[in-house]
């Protein structure tokens, strides 16, 4: 099963875990310092949320797609290639606490949308030069 992904930058981490364990009804299934990321099965959706500057206000950090395998991935790959959309691939990538493959596009508005794969726990949040900052993810 694939599910959407949103990855937000929070001023308040545990405000903003507070809240969103009682909007979606479920607990954290992963939480390392500066993040938190839920996986939730109605709707299917991996919300991630990254500590960002306290007083700021939330923005979207970026937008993905989780899929079950590297084969996924790679299939992703092809398509946008082949819809001539500008790609940017990380295999084995620590990123979000977890080990990676990925590919990313921007969106017109140059939103980051990653099709992506956790693959193993890492012990590290990593980054990505795909999109600006320290957030890569989802794991």
């Amino acid at each position: 099963m694939s599910r959407a992904q949103l990855a937000l930058n929070v001023a308040d981490l545990e405000g903003s875990v507070t809240f969103y364990s009682k909007l979606f009804g479920v607990e954290p299934a992963k939480r390392r310092p500066g993040y938190a990321n839920f996986v939730i099965a109605n709707p299917p959706l991996k919300l991630v949320l990254i500590e960002g500057e306290p007083g700021q206000a939330t923005r979207l950090d970026h937008l993905g797609i989780e899929v079950e395998t590297a084969e996924e991935v790679a299939a992703a790959t092809t398509r946008l290639k082949a819809a001539e959309l500008a790609t940017f691939e990380e295999n084995d990538t620590s990123c979000c606490y977890a080990l990676q493959d990925k590919v990313w596009v921007h969106g017109p508005g140059q939103e980051p949308w990653e099709v992506y794969v956790v693959k193993a726990d890492a012990e590290q949040m990593g980054e990505s030069p795909a999109i600006d900052g320290p957030a890569c993810c989802a794991g």
